[in-house]
């Protein structure tokens, strides 16, 4: 079995497991999922998701924030870790958008990564949810359940997993694909605990249990 047929087969059980896997983090405006994606680094995305909503109380639309003190963001991200770093992207994020895309989250990858505090993770999230765009999504559960299952030899790097995955994920399935592996690393392929392969609806396809993968 190749890796790409590998990659096929585990799309459909995942759809099958996880009919409506969809972004853990609450938005309803595109530029929300660029600050929540920003705050989520080193942090779950339930604690994001209450941060977001007292942060809106606040700052209700793009313009408050991009005219709000950066102390006065970061004291309320704070919890979500790195504050004042998640603070300084977010004021200096919603100014350019304000003031070069009149108040729009661009469409164009490479313009989304010259965006402060966004990276190829980000950018991908937001063209895959937003834009209906294929993407791939290198978050860490996708970096660990791609390599537990044989889809990619032992590859640690964010970019080097999104590039190997291009060449056998169908792009328009990378995005939900991405999605659910987030939710199967939740529920089954677990990180702090044993993987629970037991309840697996992979377990026949994957390398950790003993399935081995041609190029």
């Amino acid at each position: 079995m190749t890796k790409k047929q590998r990659a096929l087969l585990i799309i459909e059980r995942l759809k099958e497991a996880y009919p409506d896997a969809s972004c853990s983090l609450d938005y309803d405006q595109a530029w929300k999922l660029l600050i929540s994606v920003r705050l989520a680094a080193q942090c779950t995305d339930a604690r994001v998701n209450i941060i977001t909503e007292q942060l809106y109380e606040t700052f209700p639309d793009l313009n408050a924030l991009a005219d709000a003190p950066v102390e006065e963001i970061e004291s309320i991200v704070r919890p979500c870790g790195l504050g004042k770093s998640k603070a300084r992207d977010i004021s200096a994020c919603m100014k350019i958008l304000r003031d070069t895309y009149g108040g729009n989250v661009p469409g164009d990858f490479n313009q989304l990564l010259a965006l402060p505090g966004v990276g190829r993770k980000s950018a991908n999230l937001i063209m895959g949810d937003v834009f209906g765009q294929p993407a791939i999504v290198t978050d860490t559960h996708c970096i660990r359940l791609v390599n537990r299952m044989g889809l990619v030899d032992q590859i640690k790097e964010p970019a080097k997993v999104e590039k190997a995955l291009w060449q056998i994920v169908p792009p328009q399935e990378g995005s939900d694909f991405c999605h659910r592996l987030v939710w199967h690393g939740r529920e089954i392929c677990t990180a702090r605990t044993t993987p629970h392969c037991e309840q697996c609806c992979l377990a026949d396809l994957c390398k950790k249990v003993g399935v081995k993968a041609k190029s």
